[in-house]
């Protein structure tokens, strides 16, 4: 295991600069890597030279095998305007790398990407102005609310033992490598976001100490839910408990079709509010055709309707796409986040508070 590298608390920095201005996290990183295209010999390397199974496809390997191009786009993102880059880590789990037979490398490539990351990110800050990485956890290629068998569905093909396991061995090696932020990101079903939440948190504990945490859910289509079911306003509901320092959505949607969930989540949630859709909806070629400027638009209008503390770009996205979104919200006033009315008596509250109190300490106790 490599020595530690853990970076200090940013939470009072990051919020403090939430509340002055609208920050910009990066924009997509596959469609970046397909630009560049790397071949099979490519995403091999020498390293992996002799492996049994095709590699082309796992971009999350690109960081052993191509670091100078993971590196490369980060600093493409970074010269745009982002604040926050994401580590090339949305599949870098045991799960989805086991569909490669590589789920043993997930702890080194989380490392690795974080590395890559932050070199790129400690080039581009200044005292003014320093830039964060995010440790990006993704949803996995399995679901733990939904039935892969149509004829059963009480079918799973993954527990949550397995995803908490995965998400604990990606998150120390996303802070090991020096992320300043743990992003939970695309979130399809929000069971597998809950082991997420539980693994961070049992590694904050272990460790000592807190790291900010983003989560960020993703609709997938107008009937405006999750692909589990849940409303936009049911997953803050399911995930608050996390305490995150930003929450909001990201994919599936263009930025047009995301203003309305967007305003129902930045309505009832209680913290800062992220967004970074789509460049549009894909084509017939599952391409994205929407330009810079376009996406760039309509990312304004949430920040001047007072939606939003922090925006970028999903799929389709480009360094074109981020720096035309930098521009367009310089100077808007950022989100100011909302405090929902506490709807139970005083009495109940304080027995709640009690019973909380009770149950963590038996919870605590358990565990140990």
């Amino acid at each position: 295991m490599p020595d530690r590298q853990h970076r200090p608390d940013s939470t009072a920095e990051l919020t403090r600069a939430l509340r002055e201005r609208i920050l910009v996290i990066d924009g997509a990183m596959g469609t970046a890597i397909q630009r560049d295209r790397p071949d099979e010999a490519g995403y091999r390397g020498e390293r992996f030279a002799d492996w049994p199974s095709d590699l082309v496809g796992n971009n999350d390997l690109l960081t052993l095998t191509q670091p100078a191009i993971i590196e490369g786009i980060h600093r493409e993102y970074l010269e745009a305007g982002a604040d926050i880059i994401e580590t090339n880590t949305f599949n870098a789990n045991a799960i989805s790398l086991s569909d490669y037979g590589m789920g043993e490398l997930a702890y080194e490539l989380n490392v690795e990407s974080a590395r890559l990351a932050r070199a790129a990110a400690d080039a581009f800050s200044t005292p003014e102005r320093p830039r964060y990485v995010a440790g990006a956890l993704g949803p996995t290629s399995r679901t733990a609310s939904i039935s892969p068998d149509v004829n059963d569905p009480g079918a799973r093909n993954v527990t949550w033992d397995e995803l908490v396991a995965a998400y604990t061995t990606a998150t120390h090696g996303l802070l090991d490598g020096g992320a300043d932020v743990i992003i939970i990101e695309t979130i399809f079903d929000t069971l597998n976001a809950k082991a997420a939440i539980f693994a961070v948190d049992t590694v904050f504990e272990e460790l000592g100490r807190r790291w900010p945490i983003i989560i960020s859910g993703t609709i997938t289509d107008a009937s405006g839910r999750t692909l589990s079911g849940q409303t936009t306003e049911a997953f803050w509901y399911s995930v608050r408990h996390a305490q995150p320092l930003l929450v909001g959505l990201n994919c599936a949607l263009g930025a047009k079709e995301m203003r309305p969930f967007l305003a129902d989540l930045s309505r009832v949630a209680g913290t800062f509010v992220s967004a970074y859709p789509n460049a549009g909806l894909p084509n017939a070629f599952g391409e994205y055709d929407e330009a810079a400027e376009e996406t760039a638009a309509i990312v304004a209008e949430f920040a001047e309707a007072g939606l939003v503390n922090l925006v970028g770009g999903c799929c389709g996205t480009t360094p074109a796409h981020i720096g035309a979104i930098a521009r367009a919200v310089a100077g808007s006033t950022p989100a100011r986040c909302p405090r929902p009315a506490r709807r139970c008596a005083s009495r109940a509250s304080s027995r709640w508070s009690s019973t909380r109190t009770a149950s963590s300490s038996t919870w605590a106790s358990a565990r140990t």
